[in-house]
């Protein structure tokens, strides 16, 4: 099982508050974020949402899905959030911000492990492909929170 290391930068012209919540608010993904098709909150979290699970179901720019529970695990607002992934993926993500002038640097970190047994059996012919996937759905996200940022 091979392990990927994504890192994924995005900019905004907008302050670092409205880019933090809109991200912290995984369960608005599916309005804005073309390949999430589902998020569902399955465990709670204290008030400040550490511990707090979500199942979220992805599609792709391959013909294929992705599940994964993603747990909240840390929280420094507005800089930086962290969550445990597991399921078809099992890894960690971290999400850092940056305020810079008026806008905003938007910072993620993916390390993750592929568990779903047919992914990791074409793995090494198809770990290009993966990457290249991966760029897509990130891509889509910017360009869909690009756009509700614009009408909010």
């Amino acid at each position: 099982m091979s392990e990927y290391n994504f890192t994924t930068q995005w900019y905004f012209k907008h302050p670092v508050e409205r880019v933090w919540e809109e991200i912290r608010l995984m369960d608005h993904w599916p309005e804005w974020w073309k390949y999430v098709r589902n998020v569902e909150k399955i465990k709670n979290g204290r008030q400040d949402e550490i511990g707090s699970v979500r199942r979220i179901q992805w599609s792709t720019a391959l013909p294929y899905k992705i599940t994964f529970d993603s747990e909240l695990v840390a929280m420094d607002y507005p800089k930086r959030m962290e969550g445990k992934a597991f399921g078809d993926l099992t890894g960690t993500g971290i999400w850092t911000f940056e305020q810079n002038g008026s806008g905003t640097y938007v910072r993620y970190n993916w390390k993750v492990s592929i568990t779903k047994k047919w992914m990791n059996i074409f793995e090494p012919i198809l770990k290009p492909i993966y990457k290249w996937n991966h760029d897509k759905v990130m891509q889509a996200g910017y360009e869909g929170l690009v756009k509700r940022l614009a009408i909010g």
